[in-house]
């Protein structure tokens, strides 16, 4: 997998913000909001860097438009990066898209 997708998730219309512990202590431990003393971090939206699968740029365009018209987001870069990095803006820039205008090549 040498293709990555970047895009920012926005919280739901009927939900501010997204809300979940920060435990330094008890990092990848998931526990209910109501059963933790940690520290509650707020944000109105998530990045995420996703894996894509496709052997050319028109097949990973393909696979990435599924996953953003299937999640709120609006606005997303593609990388090509043969590392196989999950940090942000690693690899090489390959295109952007913008609901309503659709792929634009970097």
């Amino acid at each position: 997998m040498t293709y990555f997708l970047e895009y920012t998730i926005p919280a739901a219309a009927d939900d501010a913000e997204y809300e979940f512990p920060h435990d330094d202590i008890n990092s990848g431990t998931t526990i209910p909001l109501s059963q933790t003393d940690a520290d509650v971090v707020h944000t109105p939206e998530l990045p995420a860097r996703t894996g894509i699968i496709g052997a050319t740029v028109p097949e990973a365009k393909v696979e990435a438009e599924q996953l953003i018209t299937h999640s709120r987001a609006t606005e997303a870069s593609l990388y090509f990066d043969p590392s196989n990095s999950l940090k942000a803006g690693v690899g090489n820039l390959v295109a952007t898209f913008r609901e309503g205008s659709g792929w634009q090549d970097a």
